[in-house]
């Protein structure tokens, strides 16, 4: 039976957008090739005992009015689906050799403690931290759905945004002379973009750093129950999510897409999938290859020749007979350097694959909700994140896996190691279990091309004017993902609310 929206892939975006048309009264069909839904939001469980989530550690834009509250507002969800605010004074605590620096909410407080630490730069710190607040004014008046009269009004902000179009957030400190100390704090979540400063897009961090100011969250049932609710509303209104469905072929007549060709990988039988229109939330270049290049525009096929991201290491661990809230911990992530330039700390860990010295996040999810356990009661989760090398480590998959496997305990080490000195002496002790994930284990479980974990990288030209959208250049067919859109909790959310907008008129955004 045809439906009304045929769905490729179960990422956040897809499953937005999906909950929001099965809402709607639309029919909804979603197929996914993962055992689970939500793409790098999926949770799994180990040891029957322990549950992780792929990815995901806090999100942004949550409070009342903001993009994931009016969206789980419209599906009836906002009661049920809720979320812990971090810790408002220091959400991110930034640690370096010499500097310590817990990130707050309000701009004048954050300027207040960098003057105290860098008391020479205070005015060109504050100057930098207002031109941010500005950046960030202009950016909102950008964001699609644009309107012009608010874009007049707002012409100052606009045009402070538009200037740092090209600027990488490297250019922006060396524009206000920022000592590098104060550099490294100030980018020391380097981890949520997987880029350094001198490769990051100065818009991307300004999106991300300012989101979690307005206010860092983690969801009350953690994210599963996010993942799950979706789900829920898209099953109850008659859709279906179908697993261990794996789309291998596009069917296409005079340049519209009718429908795909897709496996079930537990019969290896494949079946033929239609839908009025076709939603695509795989990897956009992927999909084109699939279909054929040349079915798409000129215009098109320029946007799609995006730089993947890079890929990261994960470690899930298990800590038992230790409350971490004694070490430091609580509700907010804690950022680690031993380099005082991530320039060359990224440089050192993503193109040397040397990891003596590490740069990494550490969260502790357990902390951060009460509502419902994660691990058993006299257990604690505590997750690591640093960046990797796609290439290396799919070298070492395809031609040594026990070279592949010391090199994933060799960074455990590394990291454990500076664990040990700086924030819980013996940490290893209380370890009762532990899971290392490369960037091969993001490729074979999320499905993501080159392990990338953030679609396209976050790099001025993949961020600026000829950025990918929703629109394919195919009749009845878009593209709803991180490249297509923007990557991460909120804006994935973002993205699929922007699409069901703007195909069903319905202003949900504003």
């Amino acid at each position: 039976m045809k439906t009304d929206y045929l769905i490729v892939g179960s990422g956040l975006s897809a499953l937005v957008f999906g909950a929001l048309m099965a809402n709607s009264g639309k029919t909804v069909h979603i197929l996914e090739a993962h055992e689970h839904p939500g793409g790098f939001g999926h949770t799994f469980t180990m040891a029957k005992k322990y549950t992780f989530n792929a990815q995901f550690h806090y999100v942004w834009d949550c409070g009342e009015g903001h993009t994931v509250n009016r969206v789980l507002k419209k599906l009836g969800l906002d009661r049920d689906v809720t979320f812990e605010r971090y810790d408002p004074n220091g959400f991110d605590h930034m640690k370096m050799p010499g500097y310590s620096l817990e990130i707050p909410s309000e701009s004048t407080e954050l300027i207040r403690r960098l003057s105290l630490l860098f008391p020479e730069d205070a005015s060109r710190i504050s100057q930098f931290v207002n031109e941010v607040e500005k950046t960030a004014a202009g950016l909102k008046k950008l964001a699609p759905p644009i309107k012009p009269v608010e874009l007049v009004k707002h012409f100052s902000e606009v045009f402070c945004a538009i200037q740092y179009l090209n600027s990488t957030l490297q250019d922006v400190f060396d524009k206000f002379k920022l000592p590098q100390a104060a550099q490294t704090l100030l980018a020391l979540q380097w981890p949520d973009f997987l880029l350094p400063p001198n490769q990051l897009s100065f818009y991307a961090w300004i999106a991300l750093f300012r989101g979690y100011q307005e206010g860092a969250f983690y969801p009350t049932q953690h994210f599963e129950d996010v993942i799950n609710s979706l789900v829920q509303v898209i099953e109850s209104h008659g859709g279906k999510v179908q697993l261990n469905h794996e789309v291998i072929n596009f069917r296409l007549t005079n340049r519209t897409v009718t429908g795909v060709q897709a496996m079930d990988l537990t019969s290896h039988q494949t079946h033929e999938f239609t839908g009025d229109t076709v939603i695509c939330n795989l990897d956009p270049k992927k999909a084109a290859k699939m279909i054929g290049e040349e079915m798409f525009s000129k215009t098109v096929r320029r946007k799609l020749n995006y730089e993947y991201s890079a890929s990261n290491y994960m470690v899930y661990c298990v800590v038992k007979d230790i409350d971490l809230r004694d070490y430091g911990f609580g509700k907010w992530n804690t950022f680690h350097s031993g380099h005082q330039d991530l320039n060359e700390a990224f440089a050192q860990m993503y193109e040397q694959n040397n990891f003596s010295n590490p740069s990494f996040a550490i969260t502790t999810p357990t902390l951060l909700t009460q509502a419902r356990r994660d691990c058993p009661e006299d257990c604690q989760i505590v997750e690591f994140l640093t960046v990797a090398n796609y290439s290396y480590f799919k070298q070492l998959w395809d031609s040594d896996r026990k070279a592949y496997r010391n090199k994933k305990k060799e960074i455990l080490d590394s990291i454990l190691d500076v664990v040990e000195k700086h924030y819980v002496p013996n940490f290893r002790k209380h370890m009762v279990f532990q899971i290392t994930g490369s960037p091969t284990t993001n490729e074979r479980f999320c499905w993501c091309p080159n392990g990338n974990s953030y679609g396209s990288s976050l790099t001025p030209r993949n961020m600026g004017v000829d950025r990918l959208n929703h629109e394919t250049s195919l009749n009845n067919f878009y593209f709803c993902n991180a490249s297509s859109g923007y990557p991460g909790f909120a804006p994935t959310f973002w993205t699929g609310a922007l699409l069901y907008q703007r195909l069903s008129g319905d202003p949900i955004l504003g």
